[in-house]
């Protein structure tokens, strides 16, 4: 991306990405486009910021005249937890048994393939929160549901998986591999839009090889790093028998790259434990106080914070940086 992007521009664009409504894209785009830079090295950026723009304004007003939201089946999955994660593979992946193993989901399991035909969430739970997991019909070189592409581009991990139990699981998973990359919203070692065309989207993503519990799936596994010069991280697991399940757990919620913040009210001695917010590493106490309540932010005085960075109790200004299980009393006028 262009240099010196502003928070704001940085924070917008991944509001943008997480989009559900072509509204919220449309406020996200109008920030970006004022945050940017106005330079030379940017002008074809915000070309593509405006030429977006127009043809989002263009999709609202046809869906207004219409009374219908856009064509075909979509599927709008509000997020939950502390990030969204989406299960993509070929038919008899596993990711259904992964789902059920990681979830208290109960998707329906079954041998044969494409049992999945809509797109099935879960929550996962991980010490004290949890990480929204999302199950998809199964992708082939000649179709992918189309609503799939927005889950990908919205979520912040993808998990690729192979069946490593059948050289077909090899075939399949690369397969999908090359449908993706052919398209418009890509797997990539990290979720960012093109600095080129922003319509070109990239998710973070995990190569997760299913089935390895079964003959021969280490020299599956093998034979598809021969075939295909992938280097997200890899976690082989076994879906049914949880081999490998834990390690693909606890990488999943580092994925999220989010820290827990705990509160207190100023006439309670104990902060509420059960339930932490989650935020972006990074965040502020103003980003704190903007998901608790608007008001907070405008009324916003100063915060007491517990925690490692801190003596207990000190009193802060709304641009301290927050740290995970920080714990934080919200004073406002």
């Amino acid at each position: 991306m262009p240099a010196n992007l502003t928070p704001v521009y940085m924070k917008a664009e991944q509001a943008y990405r997480e989009a559900a409504t072509p509204e919220e894209e449309l406020r996200c785009l109008q920030v970006m486009l004022q945050e940017i830079p106005k330079h030379k090295g940017t002008d074809h950026l915000q070309a593509q910021l405006k030429a977006k723009i127009s043809k989002t304004k263009k999709l609202i007003e046809t869906e207004r005249s219409s009374g219908k939201k856009g064509g075909g089946m979509s599927f709008r999955i509000s997020r939950q937890g502390a990030g969204m994660t989406i299960l993509l593979g070929a038919p008899n992946a596993g990711k259904s048994q992964l789902l059920a193993s990681i979830t208290k989901a109960t998707p329906k399991i079954a041998a044969h393939p494409f049992t999945t035909q809509l797109p099935q969430p879960g929550m996962m739970p991980w010490n004290d929160v949890s990480v929204q997991i999302i199950d998809t019909p199964p992708i082939t070189p000649d179709y992918v549901e189309p609503y799939t592409y927005g889950l990908i581009r919205s979520a912040n991990l993808a998990l690729l998986m192979m069946d490593a139990s059948c050289d077909e699981g090899v075939e399949a998973c690369l397969g999908v591999w090359e449908k993706l990359q052919n398209t418009r919203t890509r797997l990539a070692t990290s979720s960012y839009l093109d600095e080129e065309d922003i319509g070109l989207s990239y998710t973070h993503a995990f190569f997760v090889p299913n089935k390895i519990d079964m003959p021969g799936a280490k020299d599956r596994i093998s034979l598809f790093h021969e075939l295909c010069d992938l280097d997200f991280p890899e976690y082989p697991v076994s879906a049914l028998t949880l081999e490998g399940v834990e390690d693909l757990r606890n990488a999943i919620y580092k994925a999220m790259n989010v820290v827990r913040v705990y509160t207190k009210l100023p006439t309670s001695k104990t902060p509420d434990l059960d339930r932490p917010f989650t935020l972006p590493d990074g965040s502020t106490l103003l980003d704190l106080a903007e998901q608790i309540h608007k008001d907070y932010v405008q009324n916003f005085k100063y915060a007491k914070v517990w925690g490692t960075a801190v003596h207990d109790g000190t009193p802060m200004k709304g641009d301290y940086v927050l740290r995970d299980k920080d714990v934080v009393e919200i004073h406002a006028s």
